[in-house]
């Protein structure tokens, strides 16, 4: 089970966010932070399931 996972977060040209997982098909995108924030849980959580999703999920900002 994987303890900690790191999304990269750009800012794009256009408005908003998107955030990728580091080794893993992860990515989703927001108009602000706040909401990026919540679409990261959502997608952590469709992606490895409840019982398996990590306890720690990193954003950073380049």
């Amino acid at each position: 089970m994987t303890k900690e996972i790191i999304f990269m977060v750009e800012e794009e040209p256009e408005g908003g966010y998107i955030a990728k997982a580091v080794g893993h098909a992860i990515f989703t995108q927001a108009e602000t932070v706040d909401e990026l924030k919540l679409n990261v849980k959502e997608a952590v959580s469709c992606h490895f399931g409840e019982s398996g999703k990590p306890s720690v999920i990193c954003l950073r900002m380049v």
